[in-house]
């Protein structure tokens, strides 16, 4: 008997439904909402002692919570022209040997404030390039890891790791498996030979083939592929190759990032030519066609960029009700606290975000001061974190409860988001979402277009349309 699972997937009726022309009116600047707030708009008022206090409030919870763990490693042997990251492109190993050295310093000194509440159930490398390090710097890594925290059985535990297939062997692959992790994330952004090269991204589907297959027989959990839609050179042709493979090689998740050409930010990205771009129609039908090949293929759509196999874990949480997003994207951990150790990391624990330092020297002067590297946070009011939540279920659910917020917090929706109802109701006649007395759901044309329905509910935005100077933070929607 074959299982028929739900799905919150916008087909191709309901791309045929939405004009080009609606969706070049909602294509806007606006944040991808990993945060709320998002990451810049914290202060370097917020201090040490703010997280400090964060902890402290955590502990006296008489139930704690368990934790997620990301660790950033922001090396790379080469540079990638897209690459929007914070990242260090270098050859010198004994970079990567004393970044860990500062690296293993601060994951004692946040195991040490976590102690007897240090349960991690999630663990996440990112970059950078983290298998830039050698199989023995990452053993004594995840050693040092399990000597401050407590790491959940490999059964209960999603401990993932984004690796680049050029700097990896399938021997690896089984080592990395042996160490603990159990998902890895492979970039491949596309398999057209003319798209890797303006990129400078060379690399052949046959490897990453190969690592697909080591981590199927290494044992790992989930296999993940990120593409990237907008690249030079690209176009939908190209598009219907690289997806044909990526089906073909059946990973159990698959983002689809629609590439944010930001040169005035990236300084790497100023290595592309703005003439090999293709233009906002054919971005368009790309999508389109990621979204109707992999629905065909029996994806589930997630959210924003993701798509999952109805088994995969996203997918049961999704339709549970316990999906959650953060600053690695789409998670069946809703209920944890983010410790995040390294240059540029961004941490989550109770009401407050907090970054650490964005530079190697500031990040290693204040370990050598003994002082957490925490160069900016904020500390969310009642305000913050009621729209956080209307933005983390719109995200995830695609529906708001109104009943439920107005019994959580003391406020009368309607009146509370007088402003923000007058805008909603604009999107309702595009046929974008469906306003009822008790609730607000997303339709699915309006699935491709979250981020502008969440940027309904987003304080900071309202506040930068005052200003005739506020900067482009972001990237386009669509």
């Amino acid at each position: 008997m074959q299982v028929v699972y739900p799905s919150q997937t916008p087909d191709s009726a309901s791309l045929a439904g939405m004009s080009k022309s609606v969706l070049r009116k909602m294509d806007q600047r606006g944040p991808r909402y990993t945060s709320y707030p998002t990451a810049d708009r914290f202060s370097g008022d917020f201090a040490v002692a703010d997280y400090l206090h964060a902890v402290s409030d955590r502990r006296s919870m008489s139930a704690w919570r368990a934790l997620s763990l990301y660790l950033h490693i922001p090396f790379c042997d080469t540079i990638c022209y897209y690459c929007a990251c914070n990242k260090i492109v270098t050859r010198n190993r004994a970079k990567a040997a004393l970044y860990l050295s500062y690296l293993k310093r601060e994951i004692s000194m946040q195991g040490s404030l976590f102690s007897g509440m240090n349960q991690v159930e999630q663990l996440h490398f990112g970059g950078g390039t983290p298998t830039y390090l050698s199989d023995e710097q990452m053993g004594d890594l995840m050693a040092h890891i399990r000597s401050c925290f407590t790491l959940a059985p490999d059964s209960v535990g999603e401990y993932s790791i984004e690796i680049d297939p050029r700097t990896v062997s399938a021997a690896r692959v089984q080592s990395l498996r042996a160490q603990g992790f159990n998902r890895i994330s492979l970039g491949v952004q596309d398999f057209d030979p003319d798209v890797q090269r303006a990129v400078n991204r060379v690399q052949s589907e046959q490897q990453t083939l190969e690592i697909i297959r080591a981590a199927r027989d290494a044992g790992f959990r989930s296999v993940s592929i990120d593409l990237i839609y907008g690249l030079p050179k690209q176009n939908v042709m190209s598009m219907v190759r690289t997806l044909s493979k990526v089906i073909a090689a059946s990973p159990d998740r698959i983002a689809v990032y629609n590439y944010a050409h930001m040169p005035q930010l990236f300084k790497t990205q100023r290595q592309i030519r703005e003439d090999d771009l293709p233009g906002a129609d054919s971005k368009l039908d790309m999508l389109s066609l990621c979204i109707r090949q992999l629905t065909a293929a029996g994806y589930v759509y997630i959210g924003m960029d993701h798509f999952a196999k109805p088994t995969d874990d996203l997918a049961v949480a999704q339709r549970q009700g316990r999906l959650h997003r953060n600053f690695q994207g789409y998670s069946t951990h809703s209920e944890t606290d983010l410790v995040a150790c390294g240059v540029s990391a961004i941490s989550a624990v109770g009401g407050s975000y907090s970054q650490n330092e964005k530079t190697l020297d500031g990040y290693y002067a204040r370990l050598e001061n003994a002082t957490l590297p925490i160069a900016r946070g904020i500390q969310l009011g009642m305000d913050d974190v009621l729209r956080r939540l209307i933005i983390q279920r719109l995200m995830c659910n695609f529906e708001l409860s109104i009943n439920s917020l107005e019994i959580a917090y003391p406020i009368v929706f309607r009146e509370y988001f007088a402003a923000e109802m007058e805008k909603l109701q604009a999107l309702e006649a595009e046929g974008l979402i469906k306003i009822e007395p008790e609730w607000i759901t997303v339709e699915p044309k309006g699935r491709l277009l979250i981020r502008n329905i969440c940027m309904v509910f987003d304080r900071y935005l309202a506040q930068d349309r005052e200003k005739a100077d506020a900067p482009q933070r972001y990237s386009q929607t669509v």
